[in-house]
């Protein structure tokens, strides 16, 4: 494997190599994923075996039609099946929004999703690339995103709500608040493929607001959610009209047989598949923890399946990544190649606690050696694939940006100061009644170190000024999110909303617990878990809500209505 690991990587664009390319140059077992954003506890081994027993059957013969497959899965959520289009995994939905309904241009904040990006510059789309700051922690301002849309003219928004890979969280009145002042475009995508994973609000999703627009579409996942990324399945919810638009595109054996028998098991299988999203909630607090605890590595705050980390100075993520594989076994995310990103970035889905152990050894053994603070060197021969970055942080961290000498000896025992948090901004702008033209071009911004070295396609824009240079975290420094929000008290998005309810105090205890999120049936409502140095379950975007209360379970086993909507298990 170690000699092929380089190409596999350097010919896939945007993504990872397949697991099934990765075992193939192994000795036919793949290795520990901390890359593929999957649910590791669901199917139950229990469904798997009754899959294995049905495989004949499965494969020999046709699936049902799209429409018998979509109507089951609408009768098991409650929605109006011609409200949803069902598809051969999200990318394929993702591909027909942008033939049948992005006509000039495609706002996107960045780093995000590679084919939010890549799918509409390949049909000759404008791309306005919205950078998240790293000062900021990567969060979404939603008043400057409109801001944005608005001076570029830009006609289709996106929002990836959890983000790809940063998993930062946006409250659900934020994001309909941002629906109307944005009522004039032609389409606003939600892609909530990560949202089931969130516990940071009781009933996050927009899907019941976006049937009553119309031009609102919000994307969901099944492969994410139910571990099945190999079958391929997805859906979108939107108004009739625009539902219909796509799914009468479709073909009418667009989903296989696999993906009718998942959903046609799911009414029966409720309970675990709750359970299972439990779980890596709990996981997701655990893996902050055993991460945070690394000299120089951030954190950032997640709602998704994944945490997104930044190296120490000095560490070149391609080389990381490489040799956790070659000589540890275990597949990471690099996230060098996401626009919007560098390679001194790791996205690491959550995982079980003895896989996690392992990952942090990789890590100290890599990152480390045998003298912990000694980051690795970037890879300096036989390859042009590096980034570089890890030259431009040795530089910056060596003077400070401003010659100041002597600061990066004191890297591993100065946490630095919290980033600051921003101040008002003003309300969103209102819908305009035709496609805004002639607007002066934005300032354009400095250089910043931190965006990815491939070049820019011709088709994207410029992106606008950020408001500062954004500071480079200090190592082993946790960010300071921005504080959770009640619903509509955003900054810049509403006046005189009410302030967020008050949160509990996390209780500090070792070792792993449940988290305070489900209402799920046998599952203590405790209080958030509490990580090294104060960390809480509030401040890795945690509750902006009360407590859900426990719901009664339908006899299927299935959550009561919207529970699976809404991720009302936590």
């Amino acid at each position: 494997m170690a000699g092929n690991v380089t190409s596999l990587f350097r010919g896939t664009a945007a993504h990872s190599p397949s697991m099934a390319a990765l075992t193939r140059e192994g000795d036919g077992a793949g290795p520990v994923d901390f890359c593929i954003p999957c649910n590791p506890y669901f199917p139950t081994p229990a469904m798997f075996d009754e899959l294995a027993g049905r495989l004949r059957e499965i494969i020999t013969y046709y699936p049902s039609s799209a429409d018998t497959i979509t109507a089951e899965l609408c009768s098991l959520l409650q929605l109006p099946p011609q409200c949803v289009a069902m598809g051969n995994g999200s990318t394929e939905l993702i591909t027909w929004i942008d033939h049948l309904l992005v006509r000039e241009s495609l706002a996107i904040p960045v780093p995000t999703f590679g084919r939010w990006t890549d799918q509409p510059m390949e049909t000759g789309k404008r791309v306005d690339m919205f950078p998240l700051q790293e000062s900021t922690g990567f969060a979404l301002d939603l008043a400057k995103y409109a801001q944005f849309i608005r001076a570029r003219g830009t006609r289709v928004a996106v929002i990836c709500n959890p983000n790809n890979p940063d998993g930062g969280f946006l409250p659900r009145q934020s994001v309909i608040q941002f629906m109307d002042a944005m009522a004039d475009l032609d389409l606003i995508v939600i892609d909530e493929s990560f949202l089931e994973f969130a516990d940071a609000e009781s009933e996050p999703s927009v899907v019941e607001d976006a049937v009553m627009r119309p031009n609102v579409i919000v994307l969901r996942s099944l492969g994410k959610n139910f571990g099945l990324h190999g079958i391929r399945f997805g859906y979108l919810v939107a108004n009739p009209a625009l539902a219909g638009k796509v799914r009468s595109m479709l073909p009418k054996w667009n989903l296989n047989s696999f993906a009718e028998t998942v959903v046609f098991m799911l009414k029966e299988h409720g309970q675990e598949y709750m359970q299972s999203l439990h779980m890596v909630r709990r996981d997701r607090l655990d893996m902050a923890q055993q991460l945070s605890q690394l000299p120089g590595l951030t954190v950032y705050p997640s709602q998704g399946n994944f945490l997104f980390v930044r190296l120490p100075v000095g560490a070149e993520g391609t080389v990381v990544r490489d040799r956790l594989l070659t000589e540890h076994r275990i597949l990471v995310r690099e996230c060098g190649n996401k626009i919007g990103s560098s390679s001194r970035f790791l996205r690491l889905v959550v995982r079980p606690q003895v896989d996690v152990r392992r990952l942090v050894s990789g890590l100290e053994q890599v990152l480390y050696g045998t003298r912990r603070g000694a980051a690795v060197p970037e890879l300096s021969t036989g390859t042009s694939y590096s980034s570089g970055t890890a030259a431009v942080d040795r530089l910056v961290s060596a003077t400070n940006g401003a010659g100041m000498q002597g600061l990066a000896a004191q890297a591993n025992a100065w946490p630095g100061p919290a980033p600051a948090q921003p101040g008002p901004m003003p309300s969103l702008p209102a819908a305009q009644p035709a496609a805004v033209a002639n607007f002066p071009a934005p300032q354009q911004p400095a250089a910043v170190s931190n965006f990815p070295s491939p070049q820019q396609p011709a088709a994207v824009s410029n992106f606008p000024s950020p408001a500062s240079q954004p500071a480079a975290p200090q190592p082993t420094a946790w960010p300071a999110p921005a504080a959770a929000q009640a619903p509509g008290a955003m900054p810049g998005l509403a006046p005189g909303s009410a302030p967020a309810p008050a949160m509990p105090a996390a209780a500090q205890a070792p070792g792993l617990q449940p988290v305070a999120q489900t209402g799920m049936p046998g599952m203590t409502n405790a209080a958030s878990l509490g990580a090294q140095g104060g960390l809480t379950a509030a401040q890795v975007r945690g509750r902006t809500q009360p407590e859900p209360q426990p719901q009664p379970q339908q006899p299927t086993g299935w959550p009561a209505v919207g529970a699976m909507l809404y991720g009302q298990a936590g």
